[in-house]
């Protein structure tokens, strides 16, 4: 142990404790790259002491430190910040009453409670509160989304635009909120936009090349008015995008699709229309905000007095 109460030899993947790495791997992340992504965060903090802990905290001291959130909203990612202290911390760190990743809370809810050298426990907390309380906002404002279409039939979808190298966790808190993936990357899935269009000479073109070259990938392809709607239901394409449409046009195009594909509202959408865009029928709602612009959730860590 350093003189910040930080391991000088920082906890390897394979010593932190195997039920947090299960309980990571079977909320759908790949255990290992989070752990990295929280190797680099930690490098980026820490390239040498916690100098203000230092200076400041009895080498010898031990505390016990709350995570609380500060207002309402879903909690995401507090496994991942186990898993920091965990890995700054070995095993003199314990982490007890971390309420399960989705949970819907209250402000003042305790939602982690962290105890060990105070030192570490200091030195820990930023970057521990980064990804809780980004992943958390963004599981707020997706459970937001996911009331206000409640009873419509639609559903929330994210996008590819997320934080570089943060996609995963990005769409993991997305699914703590109670939203859907939309495609990964630009490999498990087709998504034929307007360029892809004008380069291929048409939707239907553009479609079928995609179709012919990859047979077994879905392909969604996004239609700006109801001729190319049209043009795409004759071709057989069963998801389509509709793009930045107005709600009396996306119910038109609900009406003539009639069920033969799923329909995608897409593009200039804001939360006080989702419900009105819900109402015209289409299947799901793609919303970029979620990940790209999300508004921090407030969560502080509080060191208990004694």
């Amino acid at each position: 142990m350093s003189e910040t109460g930080v391991a000088n030899e920082r906890t390897a993947y394979d010593e932190l404790p195997s039920a947090l790495l299960a309980e990571v791997a079977a909320a759908g992340l790949d255990a290992r790259a989070v752990y990295d992504a929280i190797v680099l965060a930690v490098d980026e903090d820490l390239p040498g002491d916690d100098v203000t802990s230092a200076a400041t905290i009895p080498e010898d001291a031990r505390g016990v430190a709350d995570f609380a959130a500060r207002e309402p909203g879903v909690v995401a990612g507090l496994t991942v910040a186990a898993m920091v202290f965990h890995h700054l911390m070995g095993d003199t760190v314990t982490v007890t009453g971390r309420l399960p990743d989705g949970t819907r809370v209250r402000a003042g809810d305790v939602v982690m409670r962290v105890s060990g050298p105070t030192r570490g426990l200091l030195t820990a907390e930023r970057t521990a509160l980064n990804f809780a309380s980004h992943l958390s906002g963004v599981a707020t404002a997706t459970a937001a989304w996911v009331d206000a279409l409640a009873g419509t039939g639609a559903r929330v979808l994210d996008t590819r635009k997320t934080l570089p190298t943060y996609r995963a966790l990005q769409k993991y808190a997305v699914r703590c909120g109670g939203g859907v993936n939309h495609r990964f990357s630009l490999s498990d899935m087709a998504l034929v936009k307007d360029n892809h269009v004008v380069a291929a000479g048409g939707v239907v073109p553009a479609y079928e090349l995609v179709r012919a070259a990859y047979p077994d990938l879905p392909v969604e392809v996004e239609v700006t008015d109801l001729a190319q709607l049209r043009e795409l239901l004759g071709a057989g394409c069963t998801q389509i995008l509709l793009d930045n449409m107005d709600c009396p046009t996306m119910a038109e195009a609900v009406r003539i699709t009639a069920g033969r594909a799923t329909l995608e509202a897409s593009g200039g959408l804001t939360f006080d229309r989702a419900r009105e865009v819900a109402k015209t029928g289409v299947d799901f709602i793609s919303v970029g905000a979620l990940t790209h612009s999300v508004q921090v959730f407030d969560i502080g860590m509080d060191l208990q007095d004694g």
